[in-house]
C-alpha cells in the first residue's frame, strides 16, 4: 500500500514535537496494562491517567499552563463529584460522551455490559448486558449518535442500535489474531478496524455495515505486538494510527477510490508512547495550518506533537478547515432517549475557536413519587408550593453555609497577612537599628 502514489493535499503533512519547555514533566503515567489511550484532551485541558494506589486517579492540566486562582485565593477544596453513576458489577474501562445529545454518557466494563446514562438525572436508562459474551475492547458512536460499534475479545465487531437494543450488523473474526482489536465509525457510516492476523501481523480494515461478509479493504502493516489506537478526523478523512509501545504515528487518507485506505506518511520519534491524547479540531492553530495535535505520554512526561500541512499563504485555508463539529449539543438527553437524532452543530474556524459560556452540569434527581397516580388532585396542588418552599429553604441554607465558609477563609487570610506584615515590620526595625 506504500507504493501507491496519488495526488493529495495531505501527502506532505509533517509532524513535529514541541520543545522541551513546552512539555509537561514529572507525570507518573499509569502502568496499568489496559490497552487504552490513558489521555483525553479538549482545547483547554489535558487529562492523564496516573499511577496511584487503588487506581482510578487522573491528573488534569491546563494547556496554557496558567492557573486561574480567585482574587482571594481558594476557599474550598473540590472533593465531591457532581454525580456518581452506579450500575456496573465490575471495573469500568470505557466511557464515551454522546456526540450530539447533552448529558448522555456511555460506559462499558469488565462485566461485558454497556450502560447508557442520563447524567443530568444520574439514571441508567439503557442496559445492554446480554450482547457481549467476552471483554469489550472499545465502543464508538457514529456521527449522529444513533448507532454504536464495538470490538470484543470474542473477535466480533458489532453494530448496535442502543435504543432498540438490537444488533443490526455483526462480523465474526473481523481479525483472526488473539490480540485486542479496535473499531470506530467513520463519517460516511463505514466502520474502520485495527487488529491482528492469525500470524500476529497488525492489520487495518474498512467495512460497510450493510454487508460485512468481506471488508472493503484489508491491509497488513507489520509484526509489532502493540495495539493500534485509531484517531479519526472526519473533516479531512484522515486516520492516525498510534501503536502502544511504538515510537511512530502513521496516517492514512480514506477515500472512495481503490485501495480506499491510502498511506500518507509516518511521524517517527525516539521514545515509545505509553498512551496518546487527541485534540479536537477546534483546539488547533489554524494560522499555522495545524490539522492535528497529539499528546504523547512517556513514562514521566507528556509531549505535544503537532501535524502541519506546509502552506506559504498566511490566509485562512478553507480546504483544510471546513466547518467542524462544535461543543454545543444538538439535542437534550430526553429527546435522544425518545428517539430523535441530530447531526453535530457545526462551527467555523475562520477566526479561530472562541469558547462559549460554560454550562455547568446540573444533576436533578427525579422523585419517583411524581410518577405515581394519586386520587386527590387537590392534594397535589397543595403539595407543590410546599415542595418548592422546601427546595428554596435547602438552597438558601447551602448558600448561607458557602458564604460563611468564604467569610471565615477571608478572615483567616487577613489574619495571616497581618502576622506577616508584623514580622516584616520587625525585620525592618532591626535593619534600621
Amino acid at each position: 500500500m506504500r507504493r501507491v502514489v496519488r495526488q493529495s493535499k495531505f501527502r506532505h503533512v509533517f509532524g513535529q514535537a514541541v520543545k522541551n519547555d513546552q512539555c509537561y514533566d514529572d507525570i507518573r503515567v499509569s502502568r496499568v496494562t489496559w490497552d487504552s489511550s490513558f489521555c483525553a484532551v479538549n482545547p483547554r485541558f489535558v487529562a492523564i491517567i496516573i499511577e496511584a494506589s487503588g487506581g482510578g486517579a487522573f491528573l488534569v492540566l491546563p494547556l496554557h499552563k496558567v492557573w486561574q486562582i480567585p482574587e482571594n485565593g481558594l476557599t474550598l477544596s473540590l472533593t465531591e463529584p457532581v454525580v456518581i453513576l452506579e450500575g456496573h458489577s465490575k471495573r469500568v474501562g470505557i466511557v464515551a460522551w454522546h456526540p450530539t445529545a447533552r448529558n448522555v454518557l456511555l460506559s462499558a466494563g469488565c462485566d461485558n455490559a454497556i450502560i447508557i446514562w442520563n447524567v443530568g438525572t444520574g439514571e441508567a436508562l439503557i442496559n445492554l448486558d446480554d450482547m457481549h459474551s467476552d471483554m469489550i475492547y472499545n465502543v464508538s458512536w457514529n456521527r449522529n449518535g444513533s448507532l454504536i460499534c464495538t470490538a470484543s475479545k470474542d473477535k466480533k465487531v458489532r453494530v448496535i442500535d442502543p435504543r432498540k437494543q438490537e444488533i443490526v450488523a455483526e462480523k465474526e473474526k473481523a481479525h483472526e489474531g488473539a490480540r485486542p482489536m479496535r473499531a470506530i465509525f467513520l463519517a460516511d457510516g463505514n466502520v474502520f478496524t485495527t487488529g491482528f492476523s492469525r500470524m500476529s501481523e497488525r492489520q487495518l480494515a474498512l467495512w460497510n455495515p450493510k454487508n460485512m461478509q468481506e471488508p472493503i479493504a484489508l491491509h497488513e502493516m507489520d509484526t509489532s505486538n502493540g495495539v493500534l489506537l485509531p484517531f479519526y478526523d472526519p473533516d479531512t478523512s484522515i486516520i492516525y494510527l498510534c501503536g502502544k509501545g511504538d515510537s511512530s504515528i502513521r496516517y492514512f487518507e480514506i477515500t472512495d477510490e481503490s485501495p480506499y485506505v491510502h498511506y500518507l506518511n509516518t511521524f517517527s520519534s525516539k521514545e515509545p508512547q505509553r498512551g496518546m491524547g487527541y485534540m479536537p479540531k477546534r483546539g488547533l492553530d489554524v494560522n499555522k495550518c495545524e490539522i492535528a495535535r497529539f499528546f504523547k505520554l512517556h513514562e514521566r512526561k507528556c509531549e505535544p506533537i503537532i501535524m502541519t500541512v506546509p502552506r506559504k499563504s498566511d490566509l485562512f485555508q478553507d480546504d483544510l478547515y471546513p466547518d467542524t463539529a462544535g461543543p454545543e449539543a444538538a439535542l437534550e438527553a430526553e429527546e435522544w432517549f425518545e428517539g430523535k437524532n441530530a447531526d453535530p452543530i457545526l462551527i467555523s474556524l475562520k477566526h479561530g475557536y472562541i469558547p462559549g459560556k460554560n454550562r455547568d452540569l446540573k444533576v436533578v434527581k427525579k422523585n419517583i413519587l411524581d410518577s405515581k397516580p394519586t386520587a386527590n388532585k387537590k392534594c397535589d396542588l397543595i403539595s407543590i408550593p410546599k415542595k418548592t418552599t422546601d427546595t428554596a429553604s435547602v438552597q438558601n441554607e447551602a448558600k448561607l453555609d458557602e458564604i460563611l465558609k468564604e467569610i471565615k477563609s477571608i478572615k483567616d487570610t487577613i489574619c495571616n497577612q497581618d502576622e506577616r506584615i508584623s514580622k516584616l515590620e520587625q525585620q525592618m526595625a532591626k535593619i534600621a537599628a
